[in-house]
């Protein structure tokens, strides 16, 4: 005999199961710590050790040690055995008192801008590992110094949820990029809808459902008032001016497939373009229609009169398998087809990335025994080396010598030296 319903869930309507399904689920995640209890999920970002801070800096441990002991700088928490450990905003400290102290190694020290070098602004585009690459990088500039601006401009907030702000699962108002670009009387300023990141230096914009509502919005006045794509994009543009002098680098999520008018936007007010592509052949294929979509996105700019002129448009190989031949043969393809415009780095697909990924966190946030020692080693190597290489781009864009591969070569050199000699004096 069937299990007979209670009288009061025969009398629900069918909005309001559905509702109780979702609360049920939702009570359950929070009890397993599973759910956002807030919108901001203010954890704290964990200190770096003394061997990390070393590498960061581009200084060696001893040096940074006696610095230390000779009470020079901000003073560092002692731990276990007298490990030294520094907090993100204590390295930055660290950075301009280097700075100050090693003049000639200033911009090693302090990389930000100087007069006359123009904000960088990237959109990052095109392909898998968006939400994954824009996180990576924003964070791997502030660990190197630069003051960076994330804006997430896909309406599930993807990015924004990796920064520990979930406005996917909580309610939002007037609290993404779609407030600062709005048509109404409720438009507000670019600083009002910027919120601080655990990373000193990363700020970021959050992306929620309400950038829907200037697509829908834009489609209309498209439609029935004779409005460009390229007279919509002129908000983005505008918005990321008031906010200019408070940063190097604004990182922009794109998500095309969401909509064009945010798209065109991020296109017209960017300096440079990162696009992703996966090697696989059915992957290329994508990245082959994007560029077709990018190219039309770019030509409805210059239709309206505006000239569109990168510093840089570059390729990334993301979720690279380097063991696999197929895989091998497809980098090959890529290079051989744009050149010097693909990253000589790829990341590697990575259990330790997708794990961190898992929890919400970063590689960055987390210590290499969180996801198994060289898994994490491997993973920010490729990670930290496309960092490296895109600073050096925008180096080179602000007319500096690059120093940011090199730097990252000796790190990566002495990383395995140091993994070496931990294993012998086992």
């Amino acid at each position: 005999m069937p299990h007979c319903k209670n009288s009061l869930f025969q009398m629900d309507t069918t909005s309001e199961r559905i509702q109780r399904h979702g609360k049920e689920l939702w009570d359950r995640l929070r009890a397993r710590g599973a759910a956002p209890e807030k919108i901001l999920d203010d954890r704290p970002l964990r200190p770096f050790s003394l061997g990390e801070v070393a590498e960061i800096l581009g200084v060696s441990g001893s040096y940074l040690r006696q610095f230390s002991i000779d009470g020079l700088g901000p003073t560092p928490e002692l731990g276990t055995a007298g490990r030294r450990s520094y907090t993100l905003r204590q390295i930055n400290e660290l950075r301009a008192y280097l700075a100050s102290t090693r003049p000639k190694e200033a911009l090693k020290f302090c990389p930000r801008r100087r007069e006359g070098e123009k904000l960088q602004i990237i959109s990052v585009a095109g392909g898998p590992s968006t939400t994954t690459t824009s996180l990576y990088l924003t964070q791997g500039l502030a660990l190197q110094g630069f003051r960076v601006l994330a804006v997430d401009l896909d309406p599930k907030g993807s990015l924004s949820e990796m920064y520990g702000y979930f406005t996917a699962t909580l309610p939002v108002h007037n609290d993404s990029m779609y407030a600062a670009i709005r048509y109404d009387d409720h438009r507000v300023s670019m600083s009002s809808i910027i919120r601080k990141t655990l990373f000193d230096g990363l700020d970021f914009v959050p992306g929620s459902f309400e950038l829907e509502l200037f697509e829908r919005e834009s489609t209309k006045r498209f439609h029935n008032e004779d409005l460009r794509y390229a007279d919509a994009s002129i908000r983005m543009v505008e918005a990321l001016k008031q906010v200019e002098e408070n940063y190097d680098v604004v990182v922009i999520r794109c998500a095309p497939e969401c909509g064009g008018f945010l798209t065109v936007g991020a296109f017209e007010a960017a300096t440079g373009v990162l696009v992703m592509a996966r090697p696989q052949l059915a992957d290329i294929a994508k990245t082959a229609m994007f560029l077709n979509l990018f190219s039309h996105f770019v030509s409805l700019i210059e239709k309206a009169g505006r000239s569109v002129d990168y510093d840089f448009v570059k390729f990334l190989v993301t979720r690279h398998n380097p063991r696999d031949v197929s895989e091998q043969e497809a980098v090959a393809l890529l290079r051989d087809s744009l050149g010097d415009d693909l990253l000589t780095a790829t990341v590697w697909e990575s259990d330790a990335i997708r794990e961190a990924g898992l929890k919400n966190r970063s590689l960055y946030e987390l210590s290499a025994g969180a996801v198994g020692r060289s898994a994490y080693e491997q993973a920010m190597e490729t990670l930290n080396s496309t960092n490296a290489e895109v600073m050096d781009i925008i180096s080179e864009v602000w007319g500096r010598p690059p120093m940011y591969m090199s730097q990252a070569s000796r790190s990566t050199t002495e990383g395995k030296a140091n993994s070496q000699s931990r294993g012998l004096s086992k």
